[in-house]
């Protein structure tokens, strides 16, 4: 088996991160600041938004936390949307009234939508984009390969089949839809798999010398989990993210290189 290791990636690309950050502070007087609007009070949630404010201290990157009411999204977003010294905004999701979501993620200025939600966003969304650079660190070729994409959400999967098709790549995407789940990750080289439906993939689903990468993410008895079955991992053939530290510390790489590029933008650098 082998590991595809976001968490040793993401060391390289946090102390890159860092230096970068440090230039912008000495050298421009600029200070890179993400805020965080916060409208659901959940102990997953809650564990995200603390793992971005640690990563962000480690960097030099300022973040703001605005937990606060649903109601107040609208007035608080308007007011960052505003603030010169804010370079990035994301709205932590889920929200408590999921059917806000694409209203309220669009409120978010485009030049500040770090997380790419808005539909005028100018940046590439946070995880699709960790997943290209976890496959990129570790020499996965897309070229030529069978890919097939399980999940159209929002977050992963839409943003992610989009980039690909745009890269001309063969690519198919499975969803609840699907009739027959098995063939199709049968006949896939590579697959992507974002549900958040734990066990959604089995051993016996996975042709011999597959990459898989998981990036669903799922709460089961009180911890964190995948879409793979743990029977996936007695493979020693495949080449796969760990059950912990694959995309994940990624996406807070890629989410923090949105925040330094729209500091970059109002340096002028």
């Amino acid at each position: 088996m082998k590991l595809l290791n976001g968490s040793e990636l993401a060391g390289y690309i946090k102390e890159r991160q860092a230096h970068e950050v440090r230039g912008l502070r000495q050298a421009h007087k600029i200070f890179p600041k993400l805020a965080i609007v916060q409208c659901k009070d959940d102990p997953v949630i809650n564990t995200y938004v603390r793992l971005k404010k640690a990563y962000g201290a480690d960097i030099l990157v300022d973040v703001d936390e605005y937990k606060i009411d649903q109601a107040e999204a609208a007035s608080v977003i308007k007011e960052l949307n505003g603030d010169a010294s804010v370079h990035g905004i994301i709205v932590q999701l889920p929200l408590a009234d999921t059917s806000e979501t694409d209203k309220i993620v669009n409120l978010v200025a485009p030049e500040k939508d770090v997380d790419a939600l808005g539909d005028r966003a100018q940046f590439t969304p946070a995880t699709p984009n960790a997943i290209l650079w976890l496959l990129a660190g570790y020499n996965v070729g897309l070229e030529g390969k069978k890919i097939l994409l399980i999940g159209r959400g929002k977050l992963v999967g839409a943003p992610l089949e989009k980039i690909l098709l745009g890269q001309g790549l063969d690519i198919e995407v499975a969803d609840r839809k699907t009739s027959d789940l098995k063939s199709k990750t049968l006949a896939a080289d590579i697959i992507i798999t974002a549900t958040g439906s734990p066990a959604i993939l089995y051993s016996n689903m996975i042709t011999q010398g597959a990459v898989v990468v998981d990036a669903g993410v799922a709460s089961e008895a009180g911890k964190t989990v995948g879409d793979l079955a743990l029977d996936v991992y007695s493979r020693d053939d495949l080449t796969i993210t760990p059950q912990k530290g694959g995309v994940g510390p990624l996406t807070v790489c890629s989410l923090f290189e949105n925040v330094i590029r729209s500091a970059n933008r109002a340096a002028k650098v």
